[in-house]
This record gives C-alpha cells, sequence and structure tokens, in this order.
C-alpha cells in the first residue's frame, strides 16, 4: 500500500481536484511503466511469517537492505517501515508482505532487470538471516492471528474498521499479495478508453495470474482467492465500477464518485489521524469532524485516492490491480501484458473491440468465474479462455508494434516476457492448476512443500 503523499498546497476549489488526475497527462514518447509486486517473508526452519523486529524480521531485510544495497530508509513513529533509492521504493503491507514499488521505467526490459536485482537483494539478505519469501496470491497455511502487525498507523486504522464494512477486509491486508503495473495517459479521452479496457478485461488478468488456490493449509474451492477476498472487503470502494462505461465519462466523474468513498485519515506531522468514514465533501467543507475548521491540501487528496480499492483505479496514472502474486517469470507478464494492450494505439483500440461486447452483468459474472475458475471459468457464452487467448494475442502484436529492443539489440521488442502467459493460454491451466496438481499429487495433501518448490 501507498506511502503518505507529499507536496501540494491547500485546495481552494473542487475544480483542483480533477486538474490534479488531469496534470498526469503524458505525450506518448514520455509514458513510462511502474511494477509493484509483493512476497510473503518467512523463517525457513519454522516455516512461520517474520515478525517485525527480531533477528529474523521484517525490520532486519529492511537493515540489511540499507546497508547492503544503499537503500534510504523511511521512517514512522522512530520505526524503520520503508525504504528509498533512485525512484523506487520498498515498503511493507499490513501482515509484512514486502512491496517494491518500481520506478518508472521505459520499457519491460528494464522492469524485469529491475524486479530481478531486487529479487537478488532480497535474496542475498534473506540467505544471511535464515529467511525466504514466496510470490503467492494468498497465505497458504497461515491463520489470522499468525500474522504479525507492522507498525504502521494507516494500518492500525484500517484494521478497526474493515470489520464493520465487509467480511474480508483483514483477509486482504494481512494474507494476500499482489502484482500491478501502473501506466500512463496522454489525454482525458486516452484514460477513459485505457480505464474502459482495464475493468472490462481485468477479469482476464486474475485469471491468467490466478494463485491462490489455498488457505489455512488445505484448498479453498477458489483459483484465486485474492480475488475472492476483494469481492467483500468494502462496497463503497471497490469492484467494476460500471460508471466508468456512461457516456460523459472523465476525470470529473472520478473526482464525484471519489469524493463519495468515506475516508480513513488524514495525515498530519507525521501521526495519522483518524477519519474513519468520514466524507471528505466535508473536508472540501472545512467541516470534517477529525479536523473541524481546516481544509485540506492537495496530498490529501492523493492520499484518498490511495484508499480507493476498485479493480482498476485513477490517480495521475492508471493502476491494474485484478492480478495475484507470482513467481518472477509472471512479475515481468503482467507489465507486458498491459503494455502490449493499452501502449500501441491499434492494440488499444482492439482490446477495446473485444472490451465493449461485454455487458455490466457478463464483466461481473466474469470477475466472479475468474476468482472461482480460473481460465476454466466463463459467464453468459462468454469462455475466459478465450478471450484470455485474444487478449495475448492483441497483446503480442502491441509489443511487436512498440519494437522496443532490448539484451543490448539481441532482442527486438518485448514480447517474449509474454511466454509464461501463452502457455497458460496453451494448456487452459492458471497457475493455480499447477498448485492443485503438485497438492493433490506428489505433495500428497502436506502444503509445506510449497515454501521449497515455489519460493524465490
Amino acid at each position: 500500500m501507498s506511502i503518505p503523499q507529499t507536496g501540494g498546497g491547500p485546495i481552494e476549489s473542487k475544480a483542483q481536484l480533477a486538474e490534479y488526475l488531469a496534470a498526469g497527462c503524458k505525450p506518448k514518447e514520455d509514458w513510462r511503466i511502474g511494477t509493484e509486486h509483493e512476497k510473503f517473508g518467512y523463517c525457513r526452519d519454522t516455516l512461520c511469517p517474520l515478525p517485525y523486529d527480531g533477528p529474523r524480521s521484517i525490520k532486519a531485510m529492511l537493515e540489511g537492505l540499507r546497508d547492503r544495497f544503499g537503500w534510504a530508509p523511511v521512517m514512522e513513529g522512530g520505526k524503520i517501515i520503508g525504504l528509498e533509492k533512485d525512484g523506487a521504493n520498498v515498503s511493507l503491507e499490513p501482515g509484512g508482505q514486502l512491496e517494491l514499488s518500481g520506478a518508472p521505467l521505459e520499457t519491460i526490459h528494464q522492469t524485469c532487470d529491475e524486479v530481478n536485482e531486487h529479487l537478488r537483494q532480497v535474496r542475498a539478505v534473506a540467505d544471511k538471516i535464515g529467511v525466504g519469501f514466496i510470490g503467492l496470491g494468498a497465505a497458504p497455511i497461515w491463520t489470522h492471528d499468525e500474522m504479525p502487525v507492522m507498525p504502521k498507523g494507516r494500518y492500525a486504522l484500517m484494521t478497526d474498521y474493515m470489520d464493520r464494512v465487509g467480511t474480508m477486509g483483514k483477509t486482504m491486508m494481512y494474507r494476500t499479495c499482489t502484482v500491478q503495473v501502473n501506466l500512463d495517459f496522454s489525454s482525458e479521452a486516452d484514460m477513459v478508453q485505457k480505464m474502459r479496457v482495464a475493468l472490462a478485461l481485468q477479469p482476464v488478468a486474475t485469471a491468467l495470474f490466478a494463485n491462490s488456490p489455498f488457505l489455512e493449509g488445505k484448498p479453498n474451492g477458489h483459483k484465486s482467492w485474492r480475488a475472492r477476498v476483494w469481492r467483500d472487503l468494502d462496497p463503497a470502494r471497490t469492484g467494476m465500477l460500471p460508471f466508468v462505461f456512461e457516456e460523459g465519462f472523465g476525470f470529473e466523474q472520478w473526482v464525484e464518485y471519489a469524493l463519495d468513498v468515506p475516508m480513513y485519515f488524514v495525515y498530519r506531522d507525521g501521526k495519522y489521524i483518524n477519519a474513519l468514514g468520514q466524507s471528505f465533501r466535508d473536508f472540501l467543507r472545512g467541516e470534517l469532524p477529525a479536523l473541524p475548521g481546516e481544509i485540506p491540501t492537495l496530498s490529501d487528496w492523493a492520499d484518498h485516492l490511495t484508499t480507493i480499492f476498485p479493480e482498476a483505479r485513477v490517480k495521475k496514472f492508471i493502476e491494474m490491480r485484478g492480478a495475484d502474486g507470482g513467481p518472477w517469470r509472471r512479475l515481468c507478464a503482467l507489465p507486458a501484458f498491459w503494455v502490449g494492450l493499452t501502449y500501441d494505439q491499434s492494440a488499444l483500440d482492439a482490446a477495446w473491440d473485444l472490451a465493449k461486447t461485454l455487458d455490466t452483468e457478463t464483466r461481473d459474472a466474469l470477475r466472479i468465474a475468474a476468482s472461482v475458475d480460473g481460465l476454466a471459468g466463463s459467464a453468459n457464452g462468454v469462455k475466459l479462455l478465450d478471450l484470455a487467448r485474444e487478449c495475448v494475442a492483441i497483446a503480442e502484436a502491441g509489443l511487436k508494434a512498440r519494437a522496443r529492443p532490448g539484451a543490448g539489440g539481441l532482442l527486438p521488442d518485448e514480447t517474449h516476457f509474454l511466454n509464461a502467459l501463452k502457455e497458460s493460454v496453451a494448456t487452459g491451466q492458471s497457475p493455480a492448476d499447477e498448485l492443485l496438481a503438485r497438492y493433490h499429487g506428489d505433495w500428497q495433501g502436506d502444503l509445506t512443500h510449497i515454501y521449497a518448490d515455489y519460493s524465490y
């Protein structure tokens, strides 16, 4: 999850909220790719999750990355809770999931190099203290009570609030991991087209990357339990957002939606002030109960936008949010998939031609089908495997058209990063299918084998 935002003076008119989003518009030559991924850390001898403090801990990992690789610490309340370096940051999810939020990069070659270097650094520190890391969409064995709690004020507030608004918020916070990509837009119209494609085809990404079939030591009946969790988190801030497909959608409509999402907090002087369930509209009028008489700044608005969790969301860029965390090949495949679909206009138009055949009911039903059945899912006569096949082909064409070479010119484009997805489409198998086959096969129902066989 996001670190506190900075910069921006007081908001003097509501128009500034849409202007803030519009300021993200960039010419195509300035478009970048920002990849984020989370992973679970555990003690290798006990297979228990890492506590925050101690010789084998999240704190030890952060301090090791700081000391060995030159990352600058991010502190809260005197405790290290993140790292920054060269436009990237390492942050903590509520249960200690370690997240890399990558720098904005020009190509997927660079993104994958960044992922590999990060995992190399993590492995170097982890090996020294007897720790491992694994990429999955949900913790396969640990119960909620076994999860550590990170010392971040934001998470303390959210934890308290989650049971008031849904049934699975704390599961999301403490026992799930994702990989996502952040992408740019050139104009309001470009944002609109990309958001519609992003939301309509997010179930395809969920199916292709489904990688969380276990919970508390046994199969949970879903290929992506993480996607199941998001459906019962908080209806005010999640979902497929049908208004995005309505005529007239743009920055102002996103602002109106965001203003109706209840607040979590206001960040002041290094502390999170409880504003749970309060209204940003009241804040604009100086009537926020948490800070009576005070009006928000643009950094408050930026913070509020990070507390909205639909399947794709708008900030000064678009976040694709539907994929489970997974092995390193898929950490590179996720940005390849969405860059291929959206960063070439012909590919984006083809993706929209596909997406606009899906009505609201079908989009919602495909979201559920992807969670339950992965690539074997279907809804209203639409098969996710067929959609995935078409999407991967469009993405491949888009990456070929981008023609961004790598490996010193030995690779003519970025299409090879789609190989893992092409294999899934050819076999009809999500990563979860492989995990389930291992569980029922050579693991003989002993899920502890997952750590040795699937850790980074």
